[in-house]
């Protein structure tokens, strides 16, 4: 398949507003040109004809705002051979574009990882893979109480200072930042975020309602994997997992892996948050793709098995968990259609960092960034603006 001018037909296409049962997606350039029903095809000349197996669906390629490394490659390896490691494997779960995380870590760490991804992003940014769309910064400005799996000597208070140094370092790239607003000078960061377009999340933090609901005037809008490592629900102090759930101005992340959150938590989740303000993401580690066995997070030793990471005191540390299975799993612990889990996974994310203009949705005019699944919601193949990033194996 090459990159210019392409014809998939006999889909069932989920748009961004309906679904066609049966129809075609033309693909100029790497740019969706025509979405239409297969009875109004007539030319095809100039177009590599890619014809899908009966009920093949087409979908919006998914997008990861938290996630740390995959096939043995990390964001904190601050090398271009990790990254592109990354670009690389994603298409295979579904995912065309992502944010790339970070973890708390001594600040040379932090920033060699920064300086990569800024200058991969400007010089170094393949076609027809997933795209890296900027750095998620989660931590150092987090609460020691509610590190869990980020390295505690490493946690430091939020300082407006270090982040303008961070962000200039990175030039510009960080997208999204995961802080505790309980901290000290962490609302004059968050009010700094907001001015200068980036989001600012809560994550890793003891916060009261009283407290989260101050961030939120000053800015806070995210919430980094909802449930996990945060003040719980108690019935006379809400906590951040209350303001999550209560506070329509947050959007949630939320790991869909049956293992950092119940099904019925998830559910719950769904149903107080629904579709526009509930996003999908993997929070996954260096190990997803690969088997059981001990791997670094961090600088701490992660043990993998059987889907699950842990520390050696049994702390919960990332995840190996795809996009295309949390995908599956929305569905089947919340039992929302398709179209819910494609806003959970492509549509509010992209709205959120502002790229759906170009992303997010199967819409004329938009990155050919779409994702071909079976019956069973198996992924057959995975096109980044138009171009075959995977294609699964007979």
């Amino acid at each position: 398949m090459n990159n210019h001018n392409v014809l998939l037909t006999n889909l069932e296409i989920y748009t961004d507003n309906d679904k066609i049962e049966k129809g075609y997606i033309r693909v100029v350039n790497g740019t969706i040109t025509e979405i239409e029903v297969m009875d109004k095809l007539s030319n095809h000349d100039g177009f590599e004809l890619i014809r899908l197996p009966d009920h093949s669906k087409a979908i919006p390629g998914m997008i990861d705002v938290h996630i740390h490394g995959v096939n043995g490659a990390d964001t904190m390896d601050a090398t271009k051979e990790s990254l592109q490691t990354m670009v690389n494997s994603l298409p295979s779960e579904g995912t065309t574009s992502f944010l790339a995380t970070t973890i708390t870590q001594d600040q040379t760490s932090i920033e060699n990882a920064l300086h990569n991804a800024g200058d991969f992003i400007k010089y170094q940014q393949p076609i027809g893979q997933a795209e890296l769309l900027g750095v998620h910064l989660e931590g150092p400005f987090i609460n020691r109480k509610r590190a869990g799996a980020q390295p505690v000597e490493h946690v430091i208070n939020p300082n407006i200072t270090l982040f303008k140094k961070w962000q200039s370092i990175a030039n510009n790239a960080i997208k999204l930042v995961t802080l505790a607003p309980e901290q000290a000078g962490a609302n004059t960061l968050i009010n700094y975020l907001k001015e200068t377009n980036v989001i600012a999340s809560i994550g890793h933090s003891d916060a009261t309602l009283k407290e989260v609901d101050h961030a939120i005037t000053e800015g806070l809008t995210h919430v980094t994997h909802l449930y996990n490592q945060m003040h719980e629900f108690h019935h006379r102090e809400l906590g951040v997992v209350g303001a999550a759930l209560i506070r329509e101005k947050l959007i949630a992340e939320i790991i869909a892996d049956g293992i950092h959150v119940e099904p019925e938590a998830i559910k719950l989740a769904y149903q107080q948050k629904t579709a526009e303000r509930l996003i999908l993401i993997t929070d996954a580690m260096r190990a997803k793709c690969l088997k059981n066995g001990s791997y670094d997070l961090g600088g701490q030793q992660v043990t993998v098995k059987d889907g699950k990471a842990t520390l050696a005191d049994g702390t919960l540390a990332g995840s190996v968990l795809t996009m295309v299975q949390a995908f599956k799993n929305i569905i089947s612990f919340t039992g929302c259609g398709i179209e819910d889990a494609i806003k959970m996974s492509s549509t509010t994310p992209a709205k959120e960092l502002k790229v759906y203009d170009r992303k997010g949705s199967i819409t004329t005019g938009k990155d050919a960034d779409i994702v071909i699944l079976d019956e069973h919601l198996e992924i057959i193949m995975t096109l980044c603006k138009g171009k075959l990033a995977y294609k699964k194996e007979k």
